[in-house]
């Protein structure tokens, strides 16, 4: 049992205060949908508590991947938090796809009547609206964190996106849900107060369908990166930094083989280097050493296995491209 505490205390710090914040914004939402019944409500509630449970998956599977490897694990455990996300985003396709329902169940069968509650209706979205941008930033703090970016304020938000891609799975999972949860909430906002001074009833449901299908975004967005996380992904960013030491060091000729593997926060390093064929084993394994070294303190690399061969005099390493 302290093992397992020990493991939670480091799950992403992100997701568990996204949790936090999420289900008491969703205990809110419900008491405002209960007192009146508002569908845009309804669809913001069913989304906030799909996030909750979701981000929640998040900060354990990010804490359980951090397992140290075993006799029978020996690779570690850095793809649970992929499996983890797939699992969780069952929960909120289903919720999506109820928001969705209610939301056309609205528009075919709208009251007729102007919205009531309308001030307890504003007063928790808008709650919720504060709250979610909050933890947005502190997810864009965190992209920060993990790639390396020293801006802060606006420029932290529009580089934030740019750098998305090379953040952990969880910060990613986080920054994606809280985007769509804030603009969601804005979006309820502004059908609410449409329907309450307008006759267009219908805009409260039209809000319910668009915001379940930017939660089917976020469903679609997760699979997409954490299928492949879950199969072994090739980190390119790191594979160039890593043939950049390689090709730096005056020993080695060409790089034969290089793989670097993404599982889940960690990188697995395995490489092929050719050297002078006249070089002594002493030689080779102060090389692997000098090698080693440099490659181990990238963060998130966690084991490299280096492997030589003779020069050939053919060129083998031709960098990827960028990717656009």
């Amino acid at each position: 049992m302290a093992n397992f505490f020990s493991l939670m205390r480091r799950g992403n710090k992100s997701a568990l205060a996204a949790a936090i914040v999420n289900t008491i914004i969703a205990i809110i939402k419900f008491i405002a949908y209960i007192l009146t019944g508002n569908i845009a409500m309804f669809a913001e509630m069913m989304h906030t508590i799909g996030d909750a449970a979701n981000q929640m998956f998040v900060y354990v599977g990010s804490a359980l991947s951090k397992k140290a490897p075993t006799k029978r694990f020996p690779n570690g455990f850095g793809r649970l938090v992929n499996l983890v996300l797939l699992a969780a985003i069952i929960v909120v396709a289903i919720l999506a796809y109820e928001t969705i329902r209610e939301g056309v169940l609205h528009i075919l069968h709208a009251p007729g009547e102007e919205t009531s509650g309308l001030w307890i209706i504003l007063t928790a979205l808008g709650i919720g609206v504060v709250l979610e941008m909050g933890v947005f930033y502190k997810a864009m703090i965190e992209i920060a964190h993990e790639t390396g970016l020293k801006s802060r304020g606006f420029t932290l938000v529009r580089e934030s996106f740019s750098k998305l891609g090379q953040a952990k799975p969880a910060t990613r999972l986080v920054f994606m849900e809280d985007l769509v949860a804030t603009l969601g909430g804005l979006i309820a906002i502004i059908a609410v107060l449409i329907s309450h001074y307008t006759s267009f009833y219908q805009a409260e449901g039209i809000a319910s369908v668009l915001i379940g299908l930017m939660m089917f975004y976020v469903v679609y967005n997760v699979f997409i990166q954490n299928a492949a996380g879950a199969l072994g992904e090739s980190d390119e960013v790191l594979t160039a930094k890593i043939a950049e030491i390689l090709l730096r060091d005056k020993d080695v000729r060409d790089i034969e083989k290089l793989e670097v593997i993404k599982e889940g926060d960690h990188f697995h390093v395995d490489l092929e280097i050719e050297v002078d064929r006249g070089m002594t084993i002493a030689q080779a394994d102060d090389i692997k050493d000098r090698l080693e070294l440099q490659i181990r303190i990238l963060k998130g690399v966690t084991d490299v296995t280096i492997a030589f061969d003779e020069d050939d005099q053919i060129p083998h390493y031709k960098p990827s491209p960028p990717s656009e």
